[in-house]
Formats: structure tokens, sequence, C-alpha cells
């Protein structure tokens, strides 16, 4: 039995509020800005996903997490940082709103509602990247998959047409998990036999609320 609901709507917390600005269109693979460039502007994602990176000074390269709708990234420019210490690649088309660094300050500064929102969205953030972390250091893949599944399915909720979370193949999976594809392969085998995904005749996949089961077990 196919259950009826997905998982919860994504909450976007800044629907209003923030300063003007033209939406930018990026393609799937597309860098957004490199680590090391001047930093000059704040990113908002209206929708997509967002990968970032680091390169360490001997060349090692490292993944510090993704990013996706009613996510903020590159907001350390607003501690009067110059550059930006990561890069940041879309991982699926999206559309971003690149913010001057000065606009973002004047805001924050002169309306009190939208700075008492930023700092609850840094906070709530923060308390996500340490799930993150304590999700990789202590649960299984299988677990890892199932979270990360849940949270893209917020990002993607409410869209009619063809979603991004349709758009993420296995290898990206693996490389979001920390992970091999063969094992994503086998754990979205094992949670469509449950019924807690779904991959309907246009190949758009579904993900339920009751996959949180593996997360809790």
């Amino acid at each position: 039995m196919t259950p009826k609901r997905r998982a919860n709507k994504a909450q976007i917390l800044f629907p209003k509020g923030l300063p003007v600005s033209k939406p930018v269109h990026y393609d799937a693979g597309e860098t957004i800005f490199t680590q090391g460039d001047e930093c000059t502007d704040v990113g908002y994602i209206e929708e997509g996903i967002v990968k970032l990176m680091l390169v360490s000074n001997r060349g090692r390269r490292g993944i510090l997490g993704f990013l996706g709708r009613g996510d903020f990234f590159g907001e350390n420019c607003l501690s009067g940082q110059a550059f930006y210490t990561a890069s940041a690649m879309a991982v699926v088309p999206g559309s971003i709103m690149v913010i001057n660094r000065k606009k973002m300050l004047r805001t924050i500064n002169e309306e009190p509602g939208i700075c008492s929102r930023f700092i609850n969205y840094l906070l709530a953030r923060n308390h996500r990247i340490e799930q993150d972390l304590i999700d990789h250091l202590f649960n299984s893949s299988e677990k890892r998959l199932a979270r990360t599944l849940l949270l893209l399915a917020d990002y993607d909720a409410g869209h009619a047409d063809m979603t991004f979370l349709s758009r993420i193949n296995q290898d990206i999976l693996g490389e979001m998990v920390g992970t091999t594809r063969p094992r994503v392969n086998l754990f979205m085998n094992k949670f469509r036999k449950l019924g807690y995904i779904h991959y309907d005749k246009n190949g758009r996949l579904e993900v339920y609320k009751t996959l949180a089961k593996v997360v809790l077990d």
C-alpha cells in the first residue's frame, strides 16, 4: 500500500523583506563562486541544491555540506571576511538570489524583524549541521541515506512538475551520504519495497514521511 503523504514541506524563512535582487539561474555543475574569490555577495537559494566544497593548502578536497531551498550561503562576508573560504556549486539546475553584501548589511541593521529572522535561521542551520555531524559519526549509511532523502524532500516539496529530487542520481546521493553507489542502490530498493519511497510512471521520486522509521530505529 502506497502512503499518501509526503515529507513535510520546507519552511521558507524569507519570502519577503530581503534586498531586491534579480535571481540568477545556474545549471547543474555550474560554479557559483570559487574558494579565494572576493567575498562580495550573499546567496539565497530559491530553487535547487548547492554543494559547498573546500580545498586544503595541501590540495585535499572535502565536502562541507549541501544546502537547499530557503538556505543562505556565503554569509561570512557579512562579518568582514574578504574572500570566500569555500567554493559553491549547483548540484541541480536552480535559482539563486545574489544579494550584495552592503545591501544585506543595511537591511539587517535597519530592519529588526529581518535581523531576528536571520539570526534564528543561522541558529537553526547550525543545529542542523551538528545533527549532520552526529549522523555521519554514529549512524549507518542506511540511516544517513534515509535522513538525506527526508531533507531533500523538504527542500523539494510543493512542486507539481518534475522535481530536482528525481534528477539527483545515486552517485550524487552516495557523495551526500558518504557511501558508494551500489550501497545507495541497495537501500533505495529496500525503501521502495517497504513503501517508504515511490517512483511514478514519469520517473518522479516520492519520499514519504514513513521513511523516518528508518532514522528512528
